[in-house]
């Protein structure tokens, strides 16, 4: 803002006023303080619209309305590339982690890397294939630091809370009859409370009508070594989400990673 001397003047001349014990000056006209005058901001779309008649045609609706998000682009802590989902529309699992990293932005696709073929791993065991689940994220942008190369972060509640209509707008379009939490992010994000995955896990919760598992992130069971005790209760959670989908469970799946006699 400039200020030309008049202004100044009138400036200095009312903070003279307002000391204690000033004496009333005579009026004087006002100073005319000139402001520039700001461009009108551009419109920011706090809406989605879903034109598609279809689930594929309502994912890419919400695709393309995803890639310039105001909300998720005005906070200015997240990177431009967007990764979105990956999966069948016609799911009967969503799975939902927290945010891309280092290897889902360069490939534009969720859980890809170590982590994704954990994943993979999993699935498999349960006898389902990637291609027959629906795999999202949180927050759709990797959260940025300074002098980002590789490294990751977990988002922010603001960051996660620019993106749930999103995530909402994907299990309202996919509709699944189960949803896998995968990491205490996605958790949190998910179901709008804050704990550990040894707190939320072992149990349903809901989402919306729509029942939610908690379990470990694949990146977990990486980072702890792959031990025994850890993969066995990401195990229990897998058997309880098959049973839940009616899926055969034989009693060689039932006995993974339990304790030899």
């Amino acid at each position: 803002m400039h200020l030309d001397e008049g202004a100044r003047d009138g400036l200095r001349g009312l903070f003279e006023k307002s000391r204690p014990g000033a004496k009333p000056a005579a009026a004087e006209p006002a100073a005319r303080i000139e402001m520039p005058v700001a461009e009108p901001a551009a419109p920011v779309s706090l809406e989605i619209t879903l034109e598609g008649t279809t689930r594929v045609g309502k994912l890419s609706d919400l695709r393309r309305q995803a890639e310039n998000w105001g909300p998720a682009k005005a906070l200015g802590t997240l990177r431009e590339t967007m990764v979105f989902a990956t999966g069948n529309p016609e799911a009967r699992v969503m799975l939902i982690g927290e945010a891309p990293g280092y290897q889902e932005e360069k490939e534009r696709e969720p859980f890809v890397g170590p982590a994704g073929q954990k994943l993979n791993d999993i699935l498999k065991a349960m006898g389902i294939s990637r291609e027959e689940v629906y795999i999202s994220n949180i927050v759709k942008f990797r959260p940025a630091t300074p002098k980002q190369t590789t490294n990751n972060r977990k988002p922010s509640p603001e960051e996660m809370a620019a993106c749930m209509p999103f995530v909402r707008a994907e299990i309202g379009i996919i509709q699944p009859e189960i949803i896998i939490a995968l990491g205490g992010t996605a958790a949190e994000g998910l179901l709008g409370r804050e704990g550990t995955v040894t707190l939320m896990r072992g149990k349903w919760h809901d989402f919306e009508g729509t029942p939610v598992r908690v379990t470990y992130h694949p990146s977990y069971l990486l980072q702890s070594g792959g031990s025994n005790p850890v993969k066995r209760q990401v195990w229990e959670d897998m058997l309880a989400a098959m049973e839940k989908l009616g899926l055969p469970i034989s009693e060689k799946q039932r006995g993974f990673f339990l304790p030899k006699a």
